[in-house]
C-alpha cells in the first residue's frame, strides 16, 4: 500500500544526492576562501575584535552559504518559470524605496524590515538577469536582431536603472546597464547598435553632467585631480593610494596597517577594504584576491559555455558579468583608475544584502552547472 510513496521518496532522495554530487566543490572552495579572508580582514579592521563586523559577516555568510546550496539544488526550470514574477516583485520593491525607503548616508536605498535592511537594487541585479534570460530564451535570432525585438529588454533594464539613479545610486544603475549590454552582446545583438548607443551617450554627456548631484560631479573632478580637495572629496583616494603604496610587496603584517588602524583610511570595512588588505598583506595579498576572483569567473563562464539550454547560458553569463563588475569597479576605484563609487568588494566587504545576493547568484550559477544537460522548451 505504501510502496509507491516510499519509492517516490527514495527516487527523489537519489535525485537530490546526484545533484549534490555534481556540485563543483572547487568552485565552492574558492568562494569559501574569499569569504574567510574577508572575515579575517574585518576582524583586523575592528582591532582584533569579532564585533561589530566580523561575527555578523560570518553569520551572514553562513546563511548565504545555505541559500547557495538550496538554489544550486533547485531545478533550473523553476527559475525559468518564475523569472518574470521575481522581476516585477523586485521592481515594486524599488518603487516602495522611492515612496518610504530608509535613508542612510544621504541615500534612500533600503527598506527597513526591523531585523534587516533590505536593498532591493541588489536583488534587481539577479532578477533582471533572470528576466532577460527568459525573454531571449523565448526569442528568435531574427527578432533579437530587429529594433522591435530589443525594445522590451531595453525597457526592462532602463526602468529599474532609472529608479536606482533616483535613490541616488549611479554605480548600481551603471552595473545594471553594463550587465544588460553584456547579455545583449552574448545573444547576438549587432555591434553597430552598440556603436549607435555609444555615440548617443557621448552626445548627451554634456547635458547629463548638469543633472548629476554635486557629490557625483566632485567624484569625477577628483578622479582627474585628487589634490584639488585633499581634505574633502579627494581624501578617500589619496589615503587609499598611501595605504596601498606603504604595504609594499609583502605588507606590514596582520593588524599592523597604519593608515587603517590609525583611522586615516575611511570606509576600511566596506568600499576600501581591498586597500586595508593590501596594506597588511602587500601586493601578494592583493594578487591572491584577484586570482581567486579570476578562478570564480573562469568557472562561471565555463559553466555557461557547457550548458545546453539557452536560458541557462544567458543566466550564467549575466550573473558572472555582474560579479566581474563588482570586482573590477571596486579594485579599479581604490587604485584610482576610475572615480570613487559606492560598490563593495564581494565576499570581502561588510554588508548583508550584498552578501546574500552574491551567494544567491553563485547558487543559481551552480544550478546552471548541475542542470547543464536539461533541455528547456520555448515558451
Amino acid at each position: 500500500m505504501y510502496k509507491p510513496y516510499e519509492t517516490t521518496i527514495k527516487n527523489q532522495a537519489q535525485t537530490l544526492g546526484e545533484k549534490f554530487a555534481n556540485i563543483s566543490f572547487s568552485y565552492v572552495l574558492f568562494i569559501v576562501l574569499l569569504a574567510l579572508i574577508g572575515i579575517v580582514i574585518l576582524y583586523s579592521a575592528a582591532n582584533g575584535n569579532w564585533n561589530p563586523w566580523a561575527l555578523k559577516q560570518l553569520i551572514r555568510f553562513g546563511l548565504g552559504f545555505g541559500l547557495m546550496i538550496i538554489l544550486a539544488l533547485t531545478d533550473i526550470r523553476i527559475f525559468l518559470r518564475y523569472a518574470y514574477i521575481l522581476y516585477f516583485i523586485t521592481l515594486l520593491l524599488l518603487i516602495a524605496v522611492e515612496v518610504s525607503g530608509h535613508i542612510g548616508m544621504g541615500a534612500q536605498r533600503w527598506i527597513n524590515l526591523g531585523f534587516f535592511k533590505l536593498q532591493p537594487s541588489e536583488l534587481m541585479k539577479i532578477s533582471l538577469v533572470l528576466a532577460l534570460a527568459r525573454y531571449f530564451h523565448a526569442s528568435t535570432l531574427q527578432s533579437i536582431r530587429s529594433f522591435t525585438g530589443i525594445i522590451p529588454p531595453t525597457l526592462m533594464a532602463l526602468v529599474p536603472a532609472a529608479l536606482i539613479v533616483m535613490q541616488p545610486d549611479l554605480g548600481t544603475s551603471l552595473m545594471l546597464i553594463f550587465t544588460t549590454a553584456a547579455i545583449f552582446f552574448a545573444v547576438g545583438v549587432q555591434l553597430w547598435k552598440f556603436g549607435l548607443v555609444g555615440v548617443g551617450i557621448l552626445s548627451i554627456m554634456p547635458i547629463a553632467w548638469h543633472f548629476l548631484h554635486d557629490y557625483q560631479r566632485n567624484r569625477v573632478l577628483t578622479f582627474f585631480n585628487p589634490e584639488r580637495d585633499p581634505l574633502g572629496a579627494g581624501y578617500h583616494i589619496i589615503q587609499s593610494k598611501i595605504a596601498l603604496g606603504s604595504g609594499g610587496v609583502f605588507g606590514k603584517g596582520f593588524m599592523n596597517g597604519t593608515q587603517s588602524h590609525l583611522n586615516f583610511l575611511p570606509e576600511k570595512h566596506t568600499d576600501f577594504i581591498f586597500t586595508m588588505l593590501s596594506e597588511e598583506f602587500g601586493m601578494i595579498g592583493g594578487v591572491v584576491i584577484v586570482v581567486l576572483n579570476m578562478l570564480i569567473l573562469i568557472y562561471s563562464y565555463s559553466f555557461a559555455l557547457r550548458c545546453s539550454s539557452y536560458f541557462g547560458k544567458v543566466v550564467a553569463i549575466g550573473l558572472a558579468t555582474n560579479y566581474f563588475l563588482y570586482v573590477f569597479i571596486n579594485t579599479a576605484m581604490v587604485l584610482g583608475l576610475i572615480p570613487v563609487v559606492g560598490v563593495p568588494l564581494p565576499l570581502i566587504s561588510y554588508g548583508g544584502t550584498v552578501m546574500l545576493s552574491i551567494m544567491a547568484s553563485f547558487g543559481i550559477i551552480l544550478s546552471v552547472h548541475i542542470n547543464e544537460n536539461v533541455q528547456l522548451g520555448k515558451d
